[in-house]
């Protein structure tokens, strides 16, 4: 049961400023800067997965975090600027694994994780350095200044998304904050608040997300959200676009277009995509969900999707909203594997690289309709 008592104890030299100081505010000279640190927290005590130790700023948060974890508090990792942010995961993990994880702390864009990590935003970064966390340090993993740096808004969906990715892997994460608003959305297995002293074995009900869809112009929205796409050239001029909107701010978007098929005309998904710091929460699959419950049986048609999207792929093969019309298939060119025995080793490994896990699937929505929501957004 870990009980912590120690003190931190710092010399403080004499100045001219130090006794000037002392005389206006009538303090008694002291030599030494002494502060006492007492706490019970319990946290061996039962099995768990997520902590927080949260309190105001001086509280002593940060001292006793590091007297408690010691080396394990508060990694930090070199991010070379000339490369990818998944060059600089451990060799041992597969190009799936590390975009298996960045996906699942909500960070499922796939032209960003070509980028380095100095030009990502910081919520950005504040997801891509837990998710680097998490590789490194598998038994547990302790951030101060836990959402620091990041919006409000940004901190609460990153946090439950993170929360979520751990508790999946099932490992140990220790966020050390100033912030309670995170409490609701990590919906932590235990608390402690040095302001207090008081310790508690929380588990909060995250809040509830709500999503404000509405039909919009896919020329004026799109470029709020294509280089987060993995299909980032202009959508086709005849799609209907959709946004959607969390606290007034752009989270989500969906196009659909009309397609002939032999089977008769069917809608299909042009481009569903989430903005990065709204991600990992279930905004992209709960967007892509609806609109497709809004067109499905309009006119007679059926509505197909077709996506290269680990995370969306991983969630619709078990939703029993979706059928998987074709299974995932490597999308890789032909032509490329012909030449396989003229390449050096080196490229033949890039294009294995390049290929190997790159996947599509095509599915088809089969769940409810929703013609009341459809009439509202003018789908007819």
């Amino acid at each position: 049961m870990p009980k912590i008592n120690f003190e931190k104890t710092s010399e403080i030299q004499r100045t001219a400023r130090v006794a000037q100081l002392e005389g206006l505010f009538d303090i008694a000279p002291n030599p030494k800067s002494v502060v006492s640190f007492n706490a019970d927290i319990p946290i061996e005590d039962f099995d768990w997965n997520v902590g927080v130790i949260v309190g105001p700023s001086g509280s002593g948060k940060t001292s006793i975090a590091n007297q408690l974890f010691g080396d394990r508090f508060n990694p930090e990792w070199t991010w070379n600027q000339n490369k990818s942010i998944v060059d600089s995961f451990p060799k041992s993990m597969s190009i799936k694994e590390i975009t298996g994880l960045l996906s699942s702390v909500g960070f499922s864009s796939p032209p960003n994780w070509l980028r380095p990590h100095h030009v990502l935003s910081n919520g950005e970064q504040f997801r891509v350095n837990i998710a680097r966390g998490l590789a490194e340090s598998p038994d547990l993993l302790v951030v101060d200044e836990f959402t620091s740096v990041v919006d409000r808004t940004v901190a609460q969906i990153g946090s439950a998304a993170i929360a979520k990715a751990v508790r999946k892997r099932n490992q140990k994460f220790v966020a050390v904050a100033c912030h309670y608003d995170i409490l609701d959305w990590l919906q932590p297995d235990w608390v402690f608040d040095p302001s207090t002293s008081r310790f508690a074995r929380d588990c909060l009900q995250r809040p509830q997300i709500t999503i404000d869809v509405q039909p919009v112009s896919g020329k004026k929205y799109w470029p709020l959200f294509s280089k987060f796409h993995y299909l980032n050239h202009d959508i086709h001029n005849g799609a209907k676009a959709f946004c959607g909107f969390y606290n007034g701010r752009p989270v989500a978007f969906t196009a659909v277009l009309t397609m002939p098929c032999p089977q008769g005309t069917r809608w299909k998904e042009h481009r569903t995509v989430c903005h990065p710091d709204f991600q990992g929460v279930g905004i992209g699959n709960a967007m892509s969900n609806f609109i497709a419950s809004c067109f499905h049986g309009i006119r007679g048609r059926y509505y197909l999707s077709v996506t290269a999207n680990p995370a969306m792929v991983a969630y619709r093969a078990k939703s029993p909203l979706w059928n998987m019309t074709r299974k995932p298939q490597n999308n890789c060119d032909q032509r490329q594997r012909r030449h396989t025995q003229a390449k050096t080793q080196a490229m033949t490994q890039w294009r294995k690289a390049l290929t190997t896990d790159r996947i599509t699937a095509s599915f088809r929505y089969c769940g409810p309709r929703n013609p009341v929501a459809a009439t509202a957004l003018g789908i007819k």
